[in-house]
């Protein structure tokens, strides 16, 4: 039988209530996985167990959770608040408000009494925390319009639901497969079927954010391969020049071409054959070291594809929703997926040019990250003249000088995204990082350059293009 995905029912909420038997459990701790799921910990007379607690619409529930439960990336509100009010605090009521599906359940500290007031309603789902007389200490969703705020006032009153209001609907508890318990079958059932946070969702959302990134990179891989072929028959380049030069006195000025037995070579006529030989030793040469150059990105990229590929299968492969929420959330890199490394993740945007990694901050927020956490001493950094705008770096290579093409590509990252963007050219200033200094109580991210150089750059759509297809 199929089941779709929805919000537990009255029935199947007195189910869930009935078999957890929740007075007499000292509440231990409250975890916030994301911004509407908390589970709390509970345990009794040597029984642990996990109360788990979901807003999410279309699968709003209240149940026990048999997966681990990983804490958010950063804490939340609502877990801090629930930790320093209740935890360690004793259960002694605990159930559903008529059949309104708003579960209440008291909780007892030695100083206080807390009322946890569940509203399990698709469309106006919270987490209200009030004192005795109904104050509201907090909420997992602060909601002013319905007075559902610190300091407001909560206090739930038995009547008939909305839905039965609107549908006059006969309710059933669902008839899941498996012989345990309603809770357990009901959380295996939510993990496959729980809205955004099912992991058919959760998967489709990991494969958007990683296929986006494996298809620039493909591309990119294809272009390159393209150019290996073409470098890889370099030494044709060489065998032409070796023949304009043991035919020089069968070429007259003007000639077009050089017909010999084993080839037909073409000619420059506004160049001598002399020096017609020299420019092709000269592709010659450039096409043996970059011949070299190309298999390094290759590599590279090969490399970084297999490491998206890697970290997208165990996203595939990952059983517990929660978990892959988390990791979602995060938007960890492959290396932190793949255990390769914990690197915190570099802000803005980055792009790779010949074995040359280029990286622009995209505002004050990431031009400081980036010069606090991402970049050193010997990296080049860029800067439009006269314009606020986007921090530009080129990433040192050991040995390497930059090269003038990858100077103007990063020139052209720096106007582009500056306020001068519109003017189609501007100058910039470039520095190493290690002559930046911070400008003395001055706005975030602001640096004052030393030995600095100037760079006049004229934005080309054709490198802009080029620049684009080489973002990883």
């Amino acid at each position: 039988m199929k089941h779709n995905a929805a919000s537990l029912n009255w029935k199947e909420i007195n189910l869930v209530l009935e078999e957890l038997d929740l007075p007499g459990f000292q509440i231990q701790s409250a975890v916030q996985s994301a911004f509407d799921v908390i589970v709390l910990r509970i345990h009794k007379k040597g029984e642990t167990k996990q109360l788990l607690v979901s807003l999410n619409s279309g699968a709003c529930r209240i149940h026990e959770t048999f997966a681990s439960v990983p804490k958010a990336v950063k804490p939340l509100r609502f877990a801090q608040f629930l930790n320093s009010k209740i935890v360690n605090g004793w259960i002694e009521q605990a159930g559903q408000l008529g059949d309104d599906r708003i579960v209440r359940i008291l909780v007892r500290r030695p100083d206080a009494r807390f009322w946890l007031n569940i509203r399990l309603w698709s469309n106006a789902a919270n987490f209200i925390v009030t004192n005795e007389e109904g104050l509201i200490l907090d909420a997992m969703r602060r909601l002013p319009k319905r007075g559902e705020i610190t300091g407001g006032i909560y206090l739930p009153q038995c009547a008939q639901s909305e839905e039965k209001k609107a549908f006059n609907r006969e309710y059933f508890i669902r008839e899941l497969p498996g012989e345990s318990s309603f809770n357990k079958k009901i959380d295996v059932f939510y993990a496959e079927h729980g809205g955004g946070l099912s992991l058919d969702a959760l998967k489709e959302e990991a494969r958007r954010n990683y296929e986006g990134s494996m298809g620039r990179i493909n591309a990119a891989l294809d272009k390159l391969r393209c150019k290996e072929t073409e470098f890889a028959n370099a030494g044709k380049l060489k065998e032409y020049g070796d023949l304009i030069l043991s035919n020089l006195a069968c070429i007259k000025n003007g000639d077009e071409w050089l017909e010999t037995q084993e080839l037909r070579i073409k000619l420059d006529p506004r160049t001598s054959p002399a020096a017609q030989a020299g420019l092709y030793y000269e592709q010659y040469r450039k096409a043996k070291k970059g011949y070299g150059e190309i298999q390094t990105q290759i590599a590279e990229a090969e490399k970084e594809l297999l490491a998206l590929e890697n970290a997208l299968n165990r996203l595939l492969c990952e059983t517990n929703p929660l978990v892959l929420a988390k990791l979602l959330k995060q938007g960890q890199k492959p290396a932190a997926l793949t255990g390769q490394g914990q690197d915190k993740k570099r802000p803005g945007l980055s792009f790779r040019r010949a074995d040359w990694l280029i990286i622009v901050g995209r505002d004050a927020s990431e031009n400081d990250a980036l010069l606090r956490h991402h970049v050193k001493g010997n990296d080049l950094w860029l800067h439009a003249r006269d314009y606020r705008g986007s921090y530009v770096f080129i990433k040192q290579r050991s040995g390497k000088t930059v090269p003038l093409d990858i100077l103007l590509d990063a020139g052209t990252l720096a106007i582009f995204y500056s306020k001068g963007r519109n003017n189609g050219a501007g100058d910039l200033f470039y520095t190493h990082v290690k002559y930046l200094r911070r400008a003395k109580n001055g706005p975030k991210g602001l640096v004052i350059p030393t030995q600095e150089k100037n760079l006049h750059v004229k934005l080309d759509e054709k490198r802009l293009r080029a620049l684009e297809s080489c973002r990883v």
